[in-house]
């Protein structure tokens, strides 16, 4: 019986010692310090920019695309150190071509004007140019926070964009036959016809200073009854870095 007792005491001192040597190394550890890290600061992005919603009368061509780039904080999470947000902010544009189309961004008229002229005179290249001011926020994730830099990043966040400018740009007048009939460029600037504010879904997905992303606009790209229900989305690249 006495060694039975002695036993038990033993196993209860040792782990009793174990547990407090466990408390002290718990406390003796140092918590991890991102503080400096290079986290996508900065975001520069291409991307093949398209349009979802677009009716047969409205006639896209060639490869449309979008710049955008933003500077952004990054707030890691005292719980989870491979979790942090970003928040920033930035510029964004989007460039849709279109192939013998008169566009009547300047027309004193209901509903905007997407005119095919391929019977007629028309410019040989027409681009809608779209300027917004945008304030990206992100739920960011990496595999290595001290290093993320290094390692797999992935997020998913909105945008929240202001409209700066909107403007058509269209190249050489030709004929039906598309020979030229005078080299020049005309820009028409309005806003009209377009939805002030947007709001934007992105997710991205990488490694290092390189990732893919996507958006899709959550709202209508024109306003209500101005123009066909049209929602642009965009996937390309992201370079990083800082």
């Amino acid at each position: 019986m006495k060694k039975i007792a002695l036993f038990a005491f033993s196993c209860f001192l040792i782990n009793s010692l174990l547990a407090q040597d466990s408390a002290y190394n718990k406390k003796k550890k140092e918590p991890i310090n991102l503080a400096g890290r290079a986290n996508d600061h900065f975001l520069l992005q291409f991307a093949y920019t398209n349009w979802a919603g677009t009716p047969d009368s409205i006639d896209t061509e060639g490869f449309s695309k979008s710049f955008n780039v933003y500077f952004m904080f990054d707030f890691p999470f005292k719980t989870n150190p491979n979790l942090s947000i970003g928040i920033g902010a930035g510029i964004a544009s989007d460039h849709i071509l279109f192939k013998e189309t008169y566009i009547g961004i300047k027309d004193i008229t209901p509903t905007l004007r997407f005119t095919n002229q391929s019977d007629t005179n028309h410019f040989k290249k027409t681009k809608l140019n779209t300027t917004y001011f945008e304030a990206p926020v992100e739920l960011r994730y990496v595999s290595n926070p001290l290093h993320s830099d290094k390692s797999f990043k992935a997020s998913i966040g909105v945008k929240v964009g202001a409209l700066m400018s909107a403007h058509t740009r269209n190249v050489n007048m030709e004929n039906k036959n598309d020979q030229t009939v005078n080299e020049y460029t005309m820009k028409e600037k309005a806003k009209n016809f377009f939805n002030t504010t947007r709001l934007v879904g992105t997710a991205r997905v990488g490694y290092s200073y390189f990732s893919v992303y996507g958006s899709y606009q959550l709202t209508p790209l024109f306003k209500d009854g101005r123009s066909a229900q049209i929602f642009p989305f965009s996937i390309g690249l992201t370079i990083s870095g800082l």
